[in-house]
């Protein structure tokens, strides 16, 4: 099963949510939809700006852990390098292939091929 981490936003450079699942678009589908009570409703975080895929949710949630230790610059690098507009990718889930890649030195690097 894949897994997927995301990030949410109210606007472009406002604020960011990071999160992770299995079914992205069952997941944002929930957020934009206030399904449940937390952080994406109460700062109308319903607009999907960046996300990536993982070959399973074990390594993603490793990545999402990873990401919400990053720098809010940094978050803000890795979304403008995907989609420097901060338009609402959730129409184009499936167009859209962010396959994250660790550096090959990394102990990771045999879980990705």
């Amino acid at each position: 099963m894949t897994g997927f981490v995301y990030m949410m936003s109210d606007k472009p450079r406002g604020v960011i949510y990071t999160g992770v699942t299995s079914d992205l678009h069952g997941r944002i589908w929930e957020h934009r939809n206030e399904i449940h009570k937390g952080f994406t409703q109460k700062y109308r975080a319903k607009n999907l700006v960046w996300f990536e895929n993982h070959p399973n949710i074990v390594l993603a949630i490793q990545r999402e852990k990873s990401l919400k230790r990053y720098m809010r610059e940094w978050k803000i690098k890795l979304i403008e390098e995907l989609n420097p507009t901060w338009i609402d990718l959730y129409e184009r889930i499936d167009e859209i292939e962010n396959v994250y890649r660790p550096h090959p030195n990394t102990r990771e690097w045999n879980d990705y091929n």
